[in-house]
């Protein structure tokens, strides 16, 4: 009997589109993986717009988020579309498909107790469209029952990249970035170390209306403005022990402002998009200096893989890590959050937990996600 086939779909908190993965998972219980094939699509610019939007309160929240779900159902679906296209493959040769749907609150065990983490997508409209059952809403179950609904990754790093008498980091970095800490006897930690790209993005867009810093290249033209870097690091967030998970609902633009008004108001843009680059590579190594190996191999995946300049300092400031991106590894550092997703779906297809309780403080292991047939 053939592996049954499975797709993930992935938009972050970078906000520049959808990562959509075709995996086979021939293992006992989802375990092994084949990544067939891997499609990306950008957001339109309308709906890119409306999502950033809604990260903040504003106007008619309720109606907008509703429009706002359907409109991610038909960009996930268009995606789905390109995939099966350009890998030869019908709908209804595809188990399902895990969707994270997009964040825009992130507000786990607030307010009463519990809270709440929200990600646009209208998971029955996704499954009408793209003919492929649907599931989404990955996080509330582990949310639920006491946990912080992220990061959901580390169950999945550890299937696929941990050793045996090796310890391994796998940093992701998207708009936030998140660690897993895979030791060498099966101990696997998880948290998120804090901003990615998110506030990078946001501040190069407002200065030269760019999408992300290519290269890290404007950064590395500016000089770290420490007064600005150390106010940064005072963040009370990072001295949060784990389990902690964050998102925009903190580090946003109107955070880096205020930072920016406070210790550094006549400060040139360039070395402002500096301190930031070092803020994220700071937050990510001090959160392994504290709570990882003395040494190891450290994968890193998502798009900051690609931002020369931050790979530069993490291996700078981890001298004593091996520093590469996923593909050396044999999985592409832009397909591994969307082949999580698809191992997602596995597990729930599979009746089987997909989170882990030491990572999230969930009270226990949980299947995770809502099922739509298709």
């Amino acid at each position: 009997m053939s592996a049954e086939l499975y797709i993930g779909l992935m938009s972050g908190t970078s906000l520049d589109g959808i990562d959509a993965v075709l995996a086979s998972f021939p293992g006992p219980n989802g375990q092994a993986m084949e990544v067939l094939a891997h499609h990306f699509q950008p957001f339109p610019a309308p709906l890119r717009a409306e999502l950033l939007a809604l990260n903040s309160p504003g106007h008619d929240e309720a109606h907008r988020c509703a429009l706002a779900a359907n409109a991610v159902a038909r960009s996930y679906a268009e995606t789905v579309a390109g995939l099966l296209a350009s890998s030869g493959h019908a709908p209804t040769q595809i188990r399902a498909l895990g969707a994270h749907g997009q964040t825009i609150r992130h507000r786990p065990s607030e307010f009463d107790g519990v809270g709440y983490t929200l990600q646009l997508l209208n998971g029955a409209l996704l499954a009408e469209l793209a003919g492929v059952a649907v599931v989404c809403d990955l996080r509330s179950r582990d949310v639920a029952a006491g946990g912080q609904g992220a990061p959901l990754v580390p169950a999945f790093h550890a299937a696929l990249f941990a050793r045996a008498k090796q310890d391994v980091a796998v940093l992701n970095v998207g708009g936030i970035s998140n660690i897993s800490l895979l030791g060498p006897e099966g101990q696997i930690k998880g948290f998120d170390c804090g901003p990615g790209n998110c506030l990078m993005d946001a501040w190069i867009h407002q200065h030269h209306g760019l999408a992300y810093d290519a290269n890290g290249d404007w950064a590395a033209s500016g000089q770290v403005l420490p007064d600005l870097l150390a106010a940064m690091l005072d963040e009370p967030y990072f001295r949060q022990t784990p389990p902690r998970s964050t998102g925009r609902d903190l580090f946003n633009p109107e955070w880096l402002s205020g930072k920016c008004r406070a210790h550094a108001p006549a400060a040139a843009p360039c070395d402002i998009q500096a301190t930031l680059l070092e803020l994220t590579a700071r937050c990510i190594s001090d959160s392994i200096q504290v709570y990882g190996p003395a040494q190891g191999d450290l994968l890193v995946c998502g798009g900051g893989a690609l931002n020369l300049q931050l790979m530069h300092r993490l291996k700078a400031l981890l001298p004593s890590f091996s520093v590469a991106r996923t593909d050396s590894q044999g999985l592409p550092a832009m397909q591994v959050e969307a082949a999580a997703f698809a191992w997602l779906a596995a597990r729930h297809c599979l009746h089987l937990s997909g989170n882990l309780p030491a990572v999230t403080g969930a009270a226990g292991l949980r299947i995770l996600g809502a099922y739509h047939p298709a």
